[in-house]
């Protein structure tokens, strides 16, 4: 009997502690090349740090700093080595290229706009993306440099 309950109790505990899991939303602590990194790109911002798993097969992870910068809220992703992958200013929709300004206006109605940003990827490549709503669900309509459109992208 002290046998079957020992059991039950080790099995138990092990259900339990399988169960801990960091989920992606979490605020994290990255690893320190990351930090320093940021520390260096970003002096006397404080981050409020982020983790989501990105690639074909969600194997790779981007570390994501989220902070106030002079200009607005701004997201800097790094890989886990350190090196930034993304930066995205959200900015006011007036600041988007004229011809953004025209497809939206042309496509949608003024009040499905949530949220605009300008992002520069590794690549120092500028892209415009605009966060609408339409149908009750969320779109990323992201444009070019000059303010083409690109995509449409749904999002969770």
């Amino acid at each position: 009997m002290k046998n079957i309950l020992g059991l039950i109790i080790f099995l138990y505990t092990g259900i339990l502690i399988g169960q801990t899991k960091v989920s992606p939303k979490d605020v994290i602590t990255p690893p320190l090349k990351v930090v320093e990194t940021f520390q260096k790109e970003y002096p006397d911002k404080i981050p409020v740090w982020g983790l989501e798993y990105v690639g074909d097969d969600n194997d790779e992870i981007r570390y994501e700093a989220k902070f106030n910068t002079n200009d607005g809220e701004a997201l800097a992703v790094y890989d886990n080595l350190g090196i930034l992958k993304a930066f995205e200013l959200a900015i006011p929709v007036s600041k988007l290229p004229v011809a953004a300004l025209n497809y939206l206006k042309k496509n949608y109605p003024k009040n499905a706009i949530r949220e605009a940003s300008v992002v520069v990827d590794y690549k120092n490549k500028t892209t415009y993306e605009v966060g609408i709503e339409k149908d009750s669900k969320f779109y990323d309509v992201v444009f070019d440099k000059d303010g083409g459109f690109n995509v449409i992208i749904q999002k969770d």
